[in-house]
Order: C-alpha cells, then sequence, then structure tokens
C-alpha cells in the first residue's frame, strides 16, 4: 500500500511545482495549436508507430507529452498523483484542441483498480523515482497492458544522482535507496524549453517531496519479477531538457551534456519491454 503522509508530502510538493514550471512554458495552447511538440527522438524511436493505438501516460504531469502523443494518432489516457497538473492538462487538452483523458490518481493504486486496457504504457523523465515499490509499479503496468502490449520507459539514469554539482561523485549514493526528502525544484527556470517559453528566474518551493533511488538492476529486476520480457535497451551521455547537473552544458537541440574534457557517463536510458502473448 502506498505511504500515504508520503504521497500527501509529494502531491502537495508536485501541486507547487507544476505552477511554478508552467509560468516559464508561455502560452502552451497556442504554441501546440501551431504545431509546437515537446517529444524527443528517444522516446519516439523507442514508442514506434502510435496510430490507433490506446496509450497510458503513468505520471503524465500537465499533459503537454500526453497531447503530442495523441496529435501522433494515439487515444491517450495520462494519470499523475498532483491534482494541479491534472486540472492543467484538462485545461490545455480543452485549449490545445487535442482529445485525451486525465486522471488524478496515485498510480500503482490506479493501474491495481482501473478496467481499462492498453496496447502501450509510457513514462518519462523522472518518473521512476517516486514510486517506493518499483515491482507494485511494474505488476500495474503488466496488469493493464493487453497481450502483447508494450511498456516504453525512458529516464534519467540513476547514475545523475550521484554527481553532483561538479560532476565529482560528491551527489547522493548510487546504491542508497533513501528515502531522499526535499522539494521539487523549478528546474524548468533553466531547462532548455520549447521555442515560445519564457525561463525566467526560479520560484520557491516550501513542501517537501519524498522519492526513492532505483539502480538499473532494481529496474530491470522489477521488470522481469512482473513477467515483462526485456525487448530494447539503450543508454545515452546527454540528458533532454533538464540541467540535471550545473556543471553540464548545452549540447544542441535541449539537451544538456558533459563538458569538453569530462568523460561522460549515462545521463538517460531507456528499454522497451512486452507483455507476453
Amino acid at each position: 500500500m502506498p505511504d500515504l503522509d508520503a504521497l500527501s508530502a509529494t502531491r502537495r510538493s508536485w501541486n507547487t511545482a507544476t505552477a511554478l514550471h508552467n509560468r516559464h512554458k508561455g502560452d502552451q495552447a497556442a504554441w501546440l495549436r501551431a504545431g509546437g511538440d515537446t517529444l524527443f527522438e528517444e522516446e519516439l524511436a523507442l514508442l514506434g508507430d502510435l496510430d490507433r493505438c490506446d496509450l497510458v501516460h503513468l505520471q503524465c504531469n500537465a499533459g503537454q507529452d500526453s497531447l503530442c502523443l495523441a496529435r501522433r494518432g494515439a487515444r491517450v489516457t495520462g494519470v499523475d498523483l498532483s491534482d494541479h497538473a491534472i486540472d492543467v492538462a484538462r485545461d490545455l487538452s480543452g485549449e490545445a484542441g487535442i482529445p485525451a483523458a486525465f486522471h488524478a490518481a496515485e498510480v500503482v493504486s490506479w493501474m491495481q483498480a482501473t478496467e481499462a486496457r492498453f496496447d502501450v504504457a509510457f513514462a518519462s523523465y523522472g518518473a521512476t523515482p517516486w514510486i517506493r515499490d518499483l515491482g507494485a509499479w511494474m505488476a500495474g503496468v503488466r496488469r493493464v497492458l493487453r497481450p502483447g502490449g508494450r511498456l516504453v520507459l525512458v529516464e534519467f539514469h540513476p547514475l545523475v544522482w550521484s554527481l553532483g554539482d561538479a560532476l565529482d561523485l560528491s551527489g547522493d549514493g548510487y546504491f542508497d535507496p533513501g528515502p531522499f526528502v526535499g522539494p521539487v525544484r523549478d528546474y524548468a527556470a533553466d531547462a532548455l524549453l520549447h521555442d515560445g517559453a519564457t525561463p525566467g528566474p526560479a520560484g520557491e518551493n516550501p513542501h517537501d517531496a519524498v522519492a526513492w533511488q532505483h539502480t538499473v538492476a532494481d529496474t530491470l529486476m522489477a521488470l522481469a519479477g512482473a513477467g515483462l520480457a526485456l525487448r530494447t535497451m539503450k543508454e545515452w551521455p546527454h540528458s533532454n531538457f533538464c540541467r540535471l547537473s550545473p556543471g553540464l552544458v548545452p549540447v544542441g537541440d535541449r539537451r544538456w551534456g558533459f563538458p569538453e574534457g569530462k568523460a561522460a557517463v549515462p545521463l538517460m536510458w531507456g528499454l522497451v519491454a512486452e507483455r507476453p502473448v
């Protein structure tokens, strides 16, 4: 069962963070109507053809990526813990004219209860650290996928939390499971956002959230334990949009990477797994 105190704290922090983040993003509905796209080639390559797919976007935040997936032909359902993020997503869907369904819910409980079934389950960019029991999350993914359906996960590599501001491994221990307690920061303030965004000074978030560390091995074992079959795994030496350490530098097309002379380690990784038929 979810830790209700941790969930309540994390919901408050993400409600505040969502408001802070969206201050920097300009008129998102107009930008989407004009053809703007938040998605990156990494997740699109793993997702493949989405036309007429039923897709659940797990921990969808304020729905920007969800709507870009829907515009590619998917019938999208987004789920997120933050009720404020879901309100933003619903409003954005209506204003942009891109249909999608959104639910405010703790994602593991929602997957355990819903009768909906999907061809694709998708999660990306900081989704899994907010899940204490990754085995339960993976079991939920298996439950909501149809036979032959696939999970596509693109995540910041867990090594990044160890890097530290100077890329000197002065951060959190890779094998320390947590919990880690602190506010969700206003990372959109210095993120490499889309055209038309309005970056500015970072806002303060007074509410702590609770996160956990999952190593790559933890994630793969949770996947296997849920009966999902790994089909593809990728690693990348850059991070999309989010500056995970002040030591990273822009490396083109809304990406951050290591400065010249620094040895690169993975900053993102991704996988495709399938529910067997």
